[in-house]
């Protein structure tokens, strides 16, 4: 039992939207109370990957792009002291899915109520509501009001 317990994980969910930049400012904060690491994770996917709606190829999107794009959106987020604590990474598929296999083993999951899409009148976003299935704990943070 001597055994020393890893820092606690937590995964939050980034798509650029005010509630996830809320989130991942919740996150920090709360990884700051119980010495646990941060883990930035923001996916994307072809349109048409996951049906025949559209081909499954979208000639504009450049990844090592959406890449910078995440690392910049946590730098402006959380200034550049707070961007070195976080891990980013970001993933193909749809982000529901994405979102529950990057929780798998971590110890909270953190999502903004409402992402880019759905409907303004909305209390929760789709990806919000879906993740609550997620194999641990958890939080989804409304939109500050000074960034809505």
């Amino acid at each position: 039992m001597d055994r020393q317990r890893e820092a606690p994980r937590i995964v939050v969910g980034v798509d650029g939207s005010p509630a996830s930049q809320a989130a991942l400012r919740w996150a920090v904060r709360y990884a700051g109370l119980v010495s646990g690491r941060v883990e930035a994770v923001a996916a994307w996917d072809l349109p048409g990957a996951a049906s025949w709606s559209a081909p499954a190829v979208d000639a504009t999107f450049d990844e090592e792009e959406a890449e910078r794009r995440l690392v910049e959106e946590v730098r402006t987020v959380l200034g550049e002291d707070g961007a070195s604590t976080v891990h980013q990474r970001l993933v193909r598929g749809n982000p529901v899915d994405v979102l529950v296999d990057a929780a798998d083993g971590a110890d909270m999951l953190v999502v903004g109520s409402r992402g880019r899409g759905g409907f303004s009148r909305a209390l929760l976003g789709s990806v919000s509501h879906q993740t609550a299935h997620a194999p641990c704990p958890i939080t989804i943070v409304r939109a500050d009001v000074s960034a809505a």
